[in-house]
């Protein structure tokens, strides 16, 4: 038995400066096989990123069942009224598109986590898999919109395997080896975010020169990583929650996720109990500083590639070297300074990475030549090197240590919810009142996160 266990799990020296025999904490090869199946679904969904601006204009001219000019017609006389250009119809629909995902994702996440802790990990996730590789060969068929609003809405109800991702690092950790799991999480990001658009890049210039249907080529590459990670989960992956210490009721355990779903419930972290009110309106008001930051960030991140596309003229290859670039700074910040903060420079961390976001977004919104925009990019990709990892990880500093994973749970349900409003929103004004305005707009409303984090969180 003691055999398996070894083989079962690899071993991380705890040092200790005081005591010459280091104590060896076990971290579970499980988390390894987490890390592996995230970064290659990582690596299908950011494919489509430096795509969509090229995937929306060839729907404007190729749509087989003209639900684009169906659209279109509906906003003429708004799209009249207040000037704005026929080529930016395809932001517009863009933004919808970006926030029908995330609010699936918001949506069904909790659901998905629910759902497995009554039936276990690797039933549910295996299904989410299956869903996203599906969703990646309706991409491959959508020679109309139709089809590609379905295959993005199948994505979505199966995204869920990042929140069962954290679950099972909850599930085969202790306090001390749960840093591995989540800095692990956060390499398969950074990794997707640095590889997959420029794969999708590639792929998408490469078969341009093939084919009418050039995304089929990127689309079938996404299906062939998302069965590979399918594969590969199940070959594997080793149940991670035991029947006795499952949930013994769906109803039961659904009721729960109702705290990570319903509006109310979420802003107030209703779902956390039995500590300080005092924390628990930090928390609030953490939560808060999370949410409007994320809801305006996400909201300009989305419309970015809509503004390289229509401003700077970029095509789907620069678009995926800008956002190689970006994710190779974040990860060189990531790796090399954040990881190393320690505790009490976390918040002051924070106030910088949200103090340099402002100049970012005027840069970027002002910009009208490629060095401009680049300076802008990188106060970009440092500030979301720093503000996320260090917000999240304050957060986690508040509730017991049974409710850690609530807190962390009801985090990643705000952030979901600020990425399913704040596309469609960004692209509405994006569409209606231009780039310069709705970046330098979002980078003046910026300012309120940054002074109620610096003056009113702890």
């Amino acid at each position: 038995m003691m055999k398996n266990n070894n083989e079962d799990c690899l071993k991380v020296k705890n040092g200790n400066n005081n005591n010459n025999n280091n104590k060896e904490e076990k971290v579970n090869a499980m988390i390894y096989v987490v890390f592996i199946s995230l970064l290659l679904d990582l690596l299908a969904f950011t494919m489509i990123l430096p795509l969509l601006p090229s995937l929306l204009e060839h729907y404007r001219q190729h749509d087989s069942m003209g639900l684009y000019t169906w659209l279109s017609k509906k906003v003429y006389y708004f799209q009249e009224l207040v000037g704005a250009p026929e080529q930016y119809s395809s932001v517009l629909f863009g933004g919808f598109l970006g926030s029908l995902f995330s609010f699936l994702q918001f949506v069904a996440s909790p659901i998905v986590g629910g759902i497995s802790d009554v039936l276990g990990r690797k039933i549910v996730m295996i299904i989410c898999l299956i869903g996203i590789a599906a969703s990646y060969v309706l991409w491959a068929l959508s020679s109309n919109l139709v089809l590609f609003i379905i295959a993005r809405f199948v994505g979505g109800i199966s995204k869920g395997n990042v929140s069962l991702s954290m679950a099972i690092i909850a599930d085969v950790s202790s306090m001390k080896t749960r840093g591995v799991g989540m800095a692990l999480v956060g390499i398969a990001f950074s990794l997707g975010f640095i590889i997959g658009p420029l794969i999708g890049a590639i792929f998408a210039v490469w078969a341009r020169s093939k084919t009418g249907d050039w995304f089929v080529v990127p689309a079938m590459f996404a299906f062939f990583l998302a069965f590979l990670d399918l594969v590969f989960f199940v070959m594997f992956f080793r149940e991670t929650l035991p029947i006795e210490k499952r949930a013994k009721s769906l109803w039961g355990s659904l009721r729960n996720a109702k705290a990570l779903i319903d509006l109310r419930d979420l802003f107030q972290f209703k779902a956390v109990t039995n500590g300080k009110q005092s924390d628990l309106q930090q928390l609030r008001k953490l939560g808060l500083v999370y949410f409007v930051y994320l809801f305006i960030y996400s909201g300009l991140e989305f419309t970015l590639t809509f503004l390289t596309h229509h401003v700077f003229n970029y095509n789907s290859m620069q678009q995926g070297w800008m956002f190689f670039n970006i994710g190779l700074i974040m990860a060189i910040i990531q790796g090399g300074y954040v990881r190393r903060l320690p505790p009490h420079k976390i918040k002051s961390t924070a106030v910088i990475g949200l103090w340099l976001i402002v100049p970012s977004f005027v840069c970027v919104g002002l910009a009208y030549t490629t060095w401009m925009l680049y300076l802008g990019l990188v106060l970009f990709a440092i500030s979301t090197a720093l503000v996320v990892p260090c917000m999240m990880t304050m957060a986690s500093s508040y509730g017991s240590p049974q409710q850690k994973g609530t807190v962390m749970g009801i985090f990643r349900s705000l952030g979901a919810l600020a990425r399913a409003l704040g596309p469609v929103i960004a692209s509405i004004s994006f569409w209606s009142l231009g780039s310069t305005i709705t970046y330098l707009v979002g980078a003046v409303a910026l300012l309120w996160p940054v002074l109620t984090l610096k003056n009113s969180v702890r």
